[in-house]
């Protein structure tokens, strides 16, 4: 029976009872309205017509977790719609197997599928709603430098480093543009601020002779806050620093029109934060000329001359103190009239370059078979994050089951975009037709994120995302909704170590000091079946990219600093070989490549070398590993060997009497500390900014003991405690006057003790059967005893009791005379009266009196008396204690 068939009854419709609930009450309402009546019969062909659409349609990712799809699944579609109208869910799909039609679920699409058929980006870029962007995209052709090297900068020492000057000192602002104030990250749109009230200022020519450059930066990675022009043909340019932050200037990515050919140009970045720079090592800016792309098909190429990096006379805050700014200058000529130029720190890779990549994927029908694409998750303005699963399709479960896995990420630093292009050589590859690329998908299953941090690109930051944090610090975070991109990366892995064993991981970098392409890996010291074989891999790539890959610049140290990276908490995943490669700005100074600029196509060919080690490492055949680990041991043996011969042991002659199990340390292993990551900055910047709005605890006020304590100075030797310590005292004593009474009570202080203090110890009975009257033994009545006294003694010596007391007891005459010793004459204070010629003693001095107090004390309650003057000096308010008599204030005349 259909699934909407009309029984009426009395020209009532009754209720379909072998349909499901509420279709059955849908039916009925609709009915209502006259649909099912006869008048619609065009919705039926357009369902059929979806069917079909349906049917012949194919998605390019698919939620699953499953790294194939089934034959199965795929027959059974047609059977699927044949039997739509027999079936009460369209949740469920028929296959047969073993001749008999078997249901189960259909697997949910769309939920984070990505459609391969649509013709275009498949989302536009979001922005931070304060932020003005341009409505026409930037593109760029790849091609650059004709294929021709392009060698280093050579300094001559010469170089002009000009004096900054700003609009103070007569320069004139040509171009600026500061996003409006927002304290942190609210909230986003496509094209982002929609205003009229536009906040930038683009210098407008006074006629067609006015030579003045034009900047413009308001497009996607675009960065540069403010030009000043300075001289004729002179500018001064401020980056702007990451959003939501106060630091990270070094990507710039811009553009220039209104230029003037063979005229020599002079541009100065004037806020760098970092001291030293590749441009002080030859590297040179990248220009890309619309004309020259037009008629000549060349893309990016090198540029500049007279190229410095040096401090400048600009200064900021950092903290308490302030820091000079750097500054990179150089100069260029254009070679069109009214050309439009870009100038940037390396080869640009945008969000929408990486959409467009991805969609040449999914339309392409054999790439889309071994690609499948999922959007991992969305990122704080709603861009999506990529992750791309590459394996063979197999309908083999139990073989599926045998692949490794292979982890690669890349861009979690949006300004290093050469890591992009050693991605896209890496798709490229694995994507191929070739013997080498079916092997790998044949034995692995490759899980790749291609861009980590997709608002920091599209909004051109250089290290931070829209939290104002570096993501690539906080892979240890449970703050999911501030950085989804790593907590997702994260437990995506972890499913994956569940399911298969990990074999690489591998987060991709650019680095902006060093040369060429090294590795950070993670040592495995404190095992030593694994001891050295994390630098297996390394070695191979260097000898697959001699010309590229430097395994001596490679840095195995595990430091504190980075435990929040995602190489090391991969590696505490228990991923062993877990790494972060990292490829230089500039060149290389290695073989061929000795002394040139890395292209695009260079950056690129290093992922088709990393696959090529990948086979290598992987090889069933060891012989070429266990080689490489003999090298790298005796590697290592020569390295202890030399720092014992610095150190000045010669116990050992030769490597060969070296144990690494002995001598094998962390102070040999080299360090990442040359790495140009920063450390954590803490909270998102919208947790911190919330926290400085909640209401602030009362501050506690503190005790007159804290403040003393905080007023004593820190402790010098002096005489007396050089004495003390025996050691020889060799500063000055002081001639202050008044400073012989002092000098005195020092002398009793060091003889009173040889130690300088007296510990309270009470000795433990020796026989624990004495028992006391009340049937409790001797020690333990003796140590509730001693507590009790000691917190008696205790609240004593917080008050100003004893100080109260002193007084009344010398005047009273109660203290015993043989509480004195010989060697402890009183000293009296003395006052000078007018008319009187010598001073009169009024008594025992303050120091004494509480001296003889404490003895006395001491005396009644049976203690030692050297037990309680060190705590009369903590004494904090006036208390008199009740249990203890008082008849007189310390105020009143005995």
């Amino acid at each position: 029976m259909p699934m909407f068939s009309s029984n009426r009854r009395n020209d009532i419709p009754a209720l379909e009872y072998d349909m499901n609930p509420y279709e059955s009450f849908m039916k009925k309402h609709l009915q209502h309205y006259g649909y099912y009546t006869g008048r619609n019969a065009s919705f039926r062909q357009s369902y059929q017509n979806f069917a079909d659409w349906d049917q012949v349609t194919s998605f390019g990712a698919e939620v699953s977790d499953s790294d194939s799809e089934s034959d199965d699944l795929k027959n059974s579609r047609s059977d699927s719609h044949r039997e739509r109208d027999d079936t009460r869910t369209t949740q469920l799909i028929y296959s047969f197997k073993e001749g008999k039609m078997v249901p189960r679920l259909r697997e949910p699409r769309q939920l984070y599928a990505i459609n391969n058929k649509e013709l275009g980006p498949q989302q536009t870029a979001r922005w931070p709603s304060e932020i003005e962007v341009l409505p026409d995209r930037v593109k760029h052709i790849s091609n650059g430098s004709n294929g021709e090297p392009e060698p280093f900068y050579k300094r001559t020492g010469e170089e002009h480093t000009p004096w900054i000057k700003g609009e103070d000192n007569g320069g004139e602002v040509v171009y600026e543009y500061e996003p409006r104030n927002t304290p942190f990250f609210m909230r986003s749109r496509v094209g982002g601020y929609r205003g009229e009230d536009l906040r930038a200022y683009i210098y407008e020519l006074s006629d067609p002779n006015d030579p003045t450059l034009i900047f413009e930066s308001r497009f996607e990675s675009g960065n540069l806050a403010k030009v000043i022009k300075v001289g004729p043909y002179s500018y001064e340019l401020w980056l702007r620093p990451d959003y939501y932050t106060g630091k990270h200037t070094q990507w710039y990515y811009f553009r220039v029109t209104n230029t003037r050919a063979n005229v020599t140009y002079r541009f100065t970045i004037v806020n760098f934060m970092k001291s030293d720079s590749l441009y002080n090592h030859g590297m040179r800016p990248l220009m890309y000329s619309d004309k020259n792309a037009a008629q000549k098909k060349l893309g990016w190429v090198r540029c500049g001359s007279e190229i410095a990096y040096y401090k400048c006379n600009m200064r900021y805050v950092s903290g308490k103190s302030e820091r000079c700014h750097y500054a990179l200058t150089w100069t260029c000529q254009f070679p069109y009239n009214n050309d439009t130029t870009y100038f940037a720190h390396c080869y640009p890779y945008t969000y929408t370059d990486l959409q467009d990549y991805l969609l040449n994927i999914t339309n392409d029908p054999i790439k889309s078979r071994i690609c499948k694409q999922r959007m991992l998750c969305r990122t704080l303005a709603g861009n999506l994050v990529y992750v791309l699963t590459i394996t063979s399709p197999t309908n083999d479960s139990e073989q599926n089951k045998m692949k490794k896995g292979v982890v690669l990420t890349s861009r979690v630093h949006p300004g290093e975009t050469n890591a992009s292009l050693m991605m896209k050589g890496f798709l490229d590859f694995l994507t191929g037709t070739s013997a080498d690329a079916k092997l790998l998908r044949d034995t692995f299953v490759f899980k790749i994120v291609p861009m980590l941090n997709p608002d920091g690109v599209v909004v051109g930051n250089y290290r931070c995302s829209l939290a104002g944090r570096d993501l690539n610090r906080n892979y240890k975070t449970v703050l999911k909704e501030s950085f989804p991109s790593v907590w997702h990366t994260k437990n995506m892995i972890r499913r994956l170590k569940e399911e298969r064993e990990i074999v690489v991981y591998c987060d991709l970098h650019g680095h902006s000091r060093k040369r060429n392409i090294f590795i950070y890996g993670c040592e495995n010291r404190f095992r030593p079946e694994r001891r050295l074989r994390e630098r297996i891999f390394p070695v191979m790539l260097s000898r697959n990219a001699s010309d590229k890959f430097s395994f001596d610049a490679c840095k195995f140290k595990v430091q504190k600093s980075k435990e929040g990276t995602g190489r090391i908490v991969m590696w505490n995943m228990g991923i062993m070989n877990s790494y972060t490669m990292e490829a230089t700005f500039s060149g290389s100074n290695l073989g061929k490549k000795k002394g040139y600029h890395f292209s695009a196509a260079d950056l690129e060919s290093m992922g088709y070398d990393f696959c090529d080690t990948l086979l290598d490492y992987c090889d069933p055949d060891s012989t070429k590993a266990e080689q490489i680990l003999v090298e790298l041991e005796e590697r290592m043996k020569q390295e202890i060997l030399q720092q014992m011969q610095k150190i000045g042991q010669t116990t050992v002659v030769s490597p060969s009497d070296i144990d690494l199990d002995d001598y094998y340390t962390s102070g040999l292993e080299s360090s990442d500390g040359g790495s140009d990551s920063s450390v954590s900055d803490g909270l998102p910047v919208h947790l911190q900014y919330l926290a400085e709005q909640l209401p602030k605890k009362k501050k506690r006020l503190k005790s007159k003991k804290e403040r003393d304590k905080e007023r004593t100075p820190s402790k010098k030797t002096t005489q007396a405690t050089a004495i003390q310590e025996g050691i020889p005292f060799e500063g000055k004593t002081s001639d202050r006057p008044g400073t012989a009474h002092q000098k005195s009570h020092e002398s009793h202080k060091m003889s009173a003790s040889p130690t300088g203090h007296i510990r309270y110890t009470t000795v433990r009975p020796k026989s624990r059967d004495d028992r006391t009257n009340g049937g409790i033994p001797i020690f333990t009545q003796e140590r509730s005893d001693e507590r009790a006294v000691k917190k008696l003694l205790k609240e004593m010596v917080e008050s100003d009791y004893l100080e109260a007391i002193t007084n009344a007891y010398l005047q009273n005459g109660v203290l015993r005379a043989d509480d004195l010793q010989q060697q402890d004459v009183p000293h009296l204070r003395y006052s000078s009266r007018q008319g009187q010629q010598s001073p009169l003693p009024e008594g025992p001095c303050e120091s004494h009196q509480k001296a003889f107090a404490a003895s006395y004390v001491a005396n009644t309650l049976g203690l030692k008396a050297s037990w309680l003057p060190g705590r009369l000096q903590t004494i904090k308010r006036v208390h008199f204690h009740p249990r203890l008599p008082h008849s007189r204030s310390p105020e009143a005349e005995p």
